[in-house]
This record gives structure tokens, sequence and C-alpha cells, in this order.
């Protein structure tokens, strides 16, 4: 989603925002189909969630060209063993992010249970790989991270309607 290219706070608080939609809306389908065995394609259902991956930007492949020249000085040797810089990965308008839905592998629980009607000859049964404690945790933090976005946008948005007022 793209706001406004001359405010690149806007277009990062949107990105976020609609990254923690997308996930919300994946975890209430996780829970959802938690109990569902069989699916039409006749496998248990897999939990799906979001894979969010940030490439470099401009400011982080400068960083990483000057590392060898960037150290940190220490008061005492050995102080700290292995100085290393810190190279950000996110960054610029926002737009320099890639989402995509992942289904995740794990197999499921296998429980005994002769009376399910997808039960095989042996009467077990594989369950859903997802776990509602998880998606409950990962609910709350997607939640919490919309907040924050929510946050950041409006904070943005008052220091741009502040500087029209000087």
């Amino acid at each position: 989603m793209k706001i406004n290219s001359n405010f690149p706070g806007f277009d990062i608080s949107a990105k976020g925002l609609s990254i923690q939609r997308k996930r919300m809306n994946l975890i209430a389908e996780n829970i959802a189909n938690a109990d569902v065995t069989k699916t039409a394609d006749g496998q248990p259902y897999q939990r799906k969630y979001l894979q969010i991956v940030a490439s470099p930007n401009q400011f982080a492949n400068n960083l990483s060209t000057e590392q060898s020249t960037l150290q940190m000085n220490v008061s005492e040797p050995g102080h700290i063993q292995s100085p290393e810089m810190v190279s950000f990965q996110s960054g610029g308008t926002g737009n320099d992010l890639s989402v995509k839905e992942v289904t995740d592998q794990k197999p499921g629980d296998i429980v005994y249970d002769p009376s399910n009607p997808d039960a095989n000859a042996n009467g077990y049964i594989e369950e859903s790989n997802v776990n509602i404690v998880t998606e409950m945790v990962d609910m709350i933090s997607a939640s919490r991270s919309y907040e924050a976005n929510l946050t950041a946008l409006n904070s943005s948005k008052q220091m741009v309607k502040d500087s029209l007022e000087i």
C-alpha cells in the first residue's frame, strides 16, 4: 500500500499495518481450522504463516562494504571478544519487503480414535499441526504490532500537521 511518496513514514506504517492485518487473517484461519483432520486433498489442515523478508537498503549495503574499517574501540583488549557491525535490514520507503504465505510442513499429532471416520485401518488419525496456544500468542503479537504501526502513523500525521501550522 502506497500512501504518499513525499512522506515515507506514512508508507512504512501503512506497509506494517497491511502485514499485520494479513497475519491476523492467517491466524484466524488457523484457529478456525485447528480441528480439521481432512481437507479437500485428504490431508489434515496445515498451519499457515507469513514469511517476511527485507531486502538490504542502500545504507546497510554501505555499512557492509565499510565494515573492515569501522571497528569499535575498546578500553581493554579482550573486553569484547568479537565486535561486529550491526546491519539494518529494512528502511527506505517500506517497499523493500517481500511477504509470502508459507504452509508449515511439520506433521500433526497421531491420535488413536477408531470411532473417527477419518481414522486409518489401525484406528489412528493425524490431527492438524495447529497449536491454539501458539496461535493466540501470535495473535497478541500481531495485535500489538498493529497498534504500534497505527501509533507511528498517527505520530507522522501529527508531525506533518504541526509543520503546516508553522
